[in-house]
């Protein structure tokens, strides 16, 4: 996870949160969360190289979509960087929740 970037980060957490999501779904839940569009030029390159990275793997619905899913590797890799997180952050959170 280190060597990956806040993007490629993101794709990971918005396929680790969706069923199976075909590109677009992730497309458009990134565009959401960054209020602005996202490129197919952006997006298609950085799934690949978490395909290469063994993060995800892709699948074919049809001729035209794939869909995506997380490894096994790629699960541990965000629970690891969850647990990481958590030393830095956990507090916070915490006090800024409601009780």
């Amino acid at each position: 996870m280190h060597d990956l970037t806040g993007f490629q980060r993101d794709l990971l957490y918005v396929i680790a949160g969706l069923d199976e999501p075909h590109g677009l779904a992730i497309k458009e839940e990134l565009e959401d969360y960054y209020e602005s569009e996202i490129h197919h030029g952006r997006l298609y390159p950085n799934l690949d190289t978490l395909v290469e990275k063994g993060l995800i793997d892709k699948g074919q619905r049809d001729r035209r979509t794939n869909y995506y899913t997380l490894t096994r590797r790629g699960r541990r890799e965000l629970e690891a960087r969850r647990e990481w997180e958590d030393q830095y952050v956990s507090d916070l959170i915490e006090e800024a929740t409601p009780a």
